[in-house]
């Protein structure tokens, strides 16, 4: 089952897509297509091929076989250097480059040069102003003279998500941004995104998790991963059922939804 509203102005467009890594599939027959105002979470266990896609999207990765279109380009007949500044993107391997020493101030504004941390860059009021914006509305501007590793793991995820904004780009990848969050910090990201989910101007959004607790408010289409096999794709109110759920993880489970959230429990 694939998403609908299918026209040439997709963001991401991936048909018949296997990743295989020795004896591995990673993924398998995946057909997906993300459109520019849609929000999509991609959910699954462990293993299902969630990073793998992520990889893809984020123009880091080819595929095995298949076709892999991001933003009217062909993965392998497009320079990826010229590609990924237009892809925002936040995930557990880009942080660990982050050095714990960096202001997070430089961490934010350099992602318009694409670079982690200031070097040799020469940056521009218009640079400054946006990078100040954005740490306001991501609630990190107090930080922004104070080293990344003095923060909290919730304004380290924010200050990402920040950074990932900078360069203004046409998709924006969000890799399980409420791993490792408590309760305060999941509640707190999860009300900012939704915001984000909701505003005309955002640039199109695909958010990874484990976790249906974790889906903001204003996600409108759901992916489910199971083994490198998408289990179901399409609008959220189609997709995100009990039954789907249960075929995804091997579980029974009930899943419910109240003011917009989600919640699941073993049926």
């Amino acid at each position: 089952m694939s998403s609908s509203g299918a026209s040439e102005g997709a963001v991401v467009r991936m048909t018949g897509v296997d990743v295989v890594r020795g004896q591995n599939h990673l993924l398998r027959g995946v057909d997906w297509r993300v459109e520019a105002d849609q929000r999509w979470v991609v959910l699954g266990p462990n293993g299902a091929g969630k990073t793998t896609l992520m990889q893809l999207a984020g123009a880091l990765l080819h595929p095995t076989r298949g076709e892999v279109r991001l933003l009217g380009e062909t993965l392998g007949a497009v320079d990826v250097f010229e590609l990924r500044p237009r892809i925002g993107l936040t995930s557990a391997s880009l942080a660990q480059r982050i050095s714990p020493s960096e202001k997070t101030g430089d961490i934010v504004v350099s992602a318009g040069y694409a670079v982690v941390g200031r070097w040799r860059e020469r940056y521009d009021v218009h640079d400054l102003t946006r990078a100040g914006i954005l740490m306001q509305q991501w609630g990190v501007a107090q930080y922004a003279h104070r080293p990344f590793g003095t923060l909290s793991e919730g304004e380290r995820k924010r200050t990402q998500i920040a950074r990932a904004l900078m360069p203004d780009p046409e998709l924006l990848l969000l890799d399980e941004p409420g791993a490792g969050l408590d309760l305060g910090g999941r509640e707190d990201l999860v009300a900012r995104l939704s915001d984000l989910a909701r505003y005309h101007y955002a640039p199109a959004q695909v958010l990874v998790t484990h976790h249906v607790e974790e889906i903001p408010p204003g996600y409108t289409h759901a992916l489910l991963l199971r083994d490198g096999d998408v289990v179901a794709s399409g609008a959220a109110d189609d997709v995100l059922t009990s039954a789907a759920l249960s075929d995804t993880f091997g579980l029974a489970l009930s899943l419910t939804r109240t003011d917009g959230r989600f919640t699941a429990r073993r049926a």
